[in-house]
């Protein structure tokens, strides 16, 4: 979408489609009256914040509720939209076949540009680019724009307010904390805009604090308190919070001069470590359920939205608001975005669920909440044979999804900041950045990150975890002396369950060290556990699947590898998922297929040399021969004198494996 930057000083835009207020539209700089009819209008925004070409069928759903004649209202519809964005030489409603789109790539659209800021990121953007997009909001998104008896744009219209109040608060609250005077302007903006939200009241008491305003000071604290208490909501936080920034003040009035600390004073890193460990907070708000007479708490949407928190909180890597606090708070009428800021949560996740005749259609959004940003968004519709069996597959989605993009964000958050200003929560994710690329440099950088959160949070179980990540990985890859690296393997992941025994990443670990050991039965047990504690974690299925794909059931094999893959399509481990699969394919003898799922394997961007092996094997079990030495040259570009005993030194097969393997080396050279 064109910017005002990009169009030249005083050249008005062809048009300009205001709808962060009410809705208005303006051909170069004057107003055009639009149509008395609401559901153009609402044809108008949904068209123009779509993305791609909308379905007919689509939007005759989306505004007609078993009219006549849906179609031919839609087509009534297009033709008041041509009336008002068309030119001459320039159309801009563009029908394809059965699709509908907009385009405006010559127009500047408000919510069009928030939206681009807030998917590439508030938090970068310098102060004069926070006023112009904050400036943008005259009011609420769509204001007055209520359709009746059309629940689908209800649900999509609520969900679009959400997610612009949210940005309308991220960019206030940037520009309050960007500003050198404090930001009251901004603050009082930002309080307005989200009254509940703890960090905007700390903000303002400590600018008044600081400012030696103590009298406005108990006055806005008191006024706070009233409005908290008149929802039934804590205002403890405050009036502790407000005690301690005035304290700090009046003690700074007295001694302007920081104070050196004692010589016995603890050091910095000492203080984090006696401090639990930092999670990832996460609120999941109840759904909006558009089923009618089954809408509420009774409904398939407070079904799964139990079913998520459940899942997420077996994981033990994020902390997980409880279902009765977020009920309170959507039962006080209050959304996603702003119960995210009350909670005080790094992510929120919101949705809705709908029947529509035998089917359940299932959106579901997360996002960030200080930026707005939404990390993940999915739309899920499946035949409603069994309620049960779609709601766990549904579930399944979902849970993998929040946590792959959480950790995702995480570990690319961490990769940013200063080494030497993580804590342990931040050290570990980027830990995990490292540990993710498979080369050896990066796993003892890995190491040392994973050993830094420990230093700082012992009882962390999963740092520990990791770093039994890292003692496997120079082990299976032979970068350090194998048994001393299975040793710390195992030492590091029995750490970590004894930290926490109910982590499914500490039995994961465990399982894998024993895999090292040759302790087969023993490490499938403890893989069994990890999914048992938590069935959602893609990691343990997985690492189910490469032991069984050498020396256990290679049928179990298959199935785990794919359970791991629909649990966590995006994984940086999908390489190996697909590693495992060919090996087991290729113990049941079906080579062609092994073959293609090497391929796979190889071609990810992390794929190492134990990767590229099972390809050049498998290509050759299949009888490609030639592509099979073209993989075992690429590995000896890096590791001249690599072969087959090599690659046993690493896998652990079945006897019947290890012939089926040997016989493929012998075919191109590597026995």
């Amino acid at each position: 979408m064109e910017t005002h930057r990009q169009r030249a000083v005083g050249d008005a835009p062809p048009r300009c489609l205001r709808m962060l207020g009410p809705l208005a539209l303006a051909r170069r700089s004057d107003a055009l009256a639009l149509p008395a009819s609401r559901k153009v209008r609402a044809l108008l925004a949904y068209l123009a914040l779509s993305p791609q070409p909308v379905q007919r069928s689509r939007l005759c759903e989306l505004l007609w509720d078993v009219p006549n004649d849906p179609r031919g209202e839609l087509r009534w519809c297009l033709s008041k939209l041509r009336g008002l964005l068309d030119d001459p030489d320039r159309p801009r409603v563009v029908t394809e076949a059965d699709t509908v789109r907009l385009d405006l790539a010559d127009c500047t659209v408000d919510a069009v540009e928030v939206s681009a800021a807030s998917r590439d990121g508030i938090a970068a953007l310098p102060p004069r680019r926070l006023k112009h997009l904050a400036a943008l909001f005259a009011g609420d998104f769509l204001e007055g724009l209520e359709i009746e008896r059309c629940p689908v744009f209800s649900a999509w219209l609520a969900a679009q307010r959400r997610h612009f109040r949210g940005c309308h608060v991220a960019l206030l609250e940037h520009l309050a904390r960007s500003a050198e005077d404090g930001g009251l302007v901004h603050l009082e903006q930002w309080l307005k805009a989200a009254p509940f939200d703890l960090a905007a009241h700390e903000l303002l008491l400590t600018a008044l604090a600081r400012q030696g305003r103590f009298r406005e000071g108990d006055e806005h604290l008191a006024a706070a308190a009233r409005l908290f208490e008149t929802e039934e909501l804590d205002a403890r936080p405050l009036h502790a919070f407000w005690r301690q920034a005035r304290m700090r003040s009046e003690a700074e009035l007295i001694q302007p001069a920081p104070a050196m600390p004692a010589p016995d004073a603890a050091p910095a890193h000492v203080e984090a470590a006696l401090a639990p460990t930092r999670r990832a907070s996460i609120a999941v708000m109840p759904f909006a359920d558009l089923s009618g007479p089954l809408a509420g708490r009774r409904g398939l949407g407070a079904a799964l939205v139990h079913d998520v928190i459940t899942r997420l909180a077996k994981l033990r890597s994020l902390f997980i608001i409880a279902q009765g606090t977020v009920l309170t708070l959507h039962d006080r009428q209050i959304g996603a975005e702003q119960a995210g800021r009350l909670l005080n949560v790094d992510f929120v996740v919101s949705g809705s669920v709908r029947r529509h005749g035998r089917g359940l259609a299932v959106a579901v959004e997360l996002s960030e909440t200080r930026n707005a940003r939404i990390l993940w968004a999915e739309t899920f519709d499946r035949p409603l044979d069994d309620a049960f069996e779609v709601l766990d597959e549904i579930g399944n989605h979902i849970v993998a999804a929040i946590a792959s993009e959480i950790e995702t964000s995480e570990r690319n958050r961490a990769i940013l900041k200063p080494p030497n200003s993580l804590d342990a929560w931040e050290a570990y994710h980027r830990g995990l950045w490292h540990m993710y690329r498979f080369t050896e440099a990066d796993n003892g950088e890995a190491r040392h990150f994973f050993e830094r959160a420990i230093g700082l949070d012992p009882t962390f179980a999963r740092a520990h975890a990791g770093l039994s990540f890292t003692h496997f990985q120079s082990a299976f890859q032979g970068w350090a002396e194998r048994r001393q690296e299975i040793d710390r393997a195992f030492a590091a992941a029995g750490q970590s369950l004894l930290v926490d025994d109910r982590d499914p990443a500490a039995h994961w670990a465990m399982g894998r060290a024993l895999w090292l050991r040759n302790q087969h039965d023993q490490s499938i047990a403890e893989l069994e556990q990890a999914i048992a504690l938590s069935p959602n974690f893609a990691q343990g299925h997985y690492a189910l699947a490469f032991v069984h794909s050498q020396g256990g059931d290679p049928s179990v094999a298959i199935s785990s590898s794919d359970h791991s893959r629909q649990l966590s399509p995006f994984d940086p481990m999908l390489f190996a998922m697909f590693g495992a699969r060919a090996m087991a394919l290729a113990r049941l003898g079906r080579f062609d297929e092994a073959a293609d799922w090497s391929l796979k394997a190889a071609a990810r961007p992390n794929a190492h040399a134990q990767i590229m092996a099972i390809a050049a094997y498998c290509l050759a079990l299949a009888g490609r021969t030639e592509q099979a030495r073209g993989y075992l040259a690429a590995i000896h570009r890096t590791l001249p004198h690599y072969g087959i005993d090599d690659f046993f030194r690493a896998m652990h097969f079945a006897p019947d494996g290890e012939h089926l393997f040997r016989q493929a080396a012998k075919r191109i050279g590597a026995a």
